[in-house]
């Protein structure tokens, strides 16, 4: 009986020489998307609550939050990075769920910064039309 051998190149993951990176948390009220990149701002990979298999209004939910951010941190932690700062913006469910994922799991955070944008008053309103 013959035997075959993979001849083929057998893929390493990725090792990255430097142990940090950035998250940033992008958390809508109908989604949530997690991003990892490296220091210098190149994605490394992303997930989304739609990626992780839920759908419609599901993904909205804390819940949803919490799955992602728990495959974005076993992705970071296969990839070799070990520290990581976080950035967040928006004002949906999942911000706070997926923070605490992040602060659960084994990774060890530098800091934290929310980056939501907020209104300040806008621009100035139109003059009053007088009849």
């Amino acid at each position: 009986m013959k035997k075959y051998q993979f001849k083929g190149n057998l893929k390493k993951k990725k090792e990255y020489k430097n142990k940090k990176g950035i998250i940033k948390i992008q958390a809508s009220l109908n989604n949530t998307i997690v991003t990892l990149t490296d220091i210098i701002g190149k994605t490394i990979f992303w997930y989304s609550a739609g990626t992780s298999g839920f759908q419609g209004a599901k993904k909205g939910t804390p819940y949803a939050a919490q799955t992602t951010s728990f495959n974005v941190v076993h992705k970071a932690i296969n990839c070799g990075i070990q520290r990581v700062e976080i950035f967040i913006k928006g004002s949906g469910l999942g911000r706070d769920v997926s923070l605490r994922t992040f602060c659960l799991n084994g990774l060890n955070l530098c800091f934290v910064y929310d980056i939501t944008k907020f209104t300040h008053n806008g621009c100035r309103p139109p003059k009053i039309r007088c009849a």
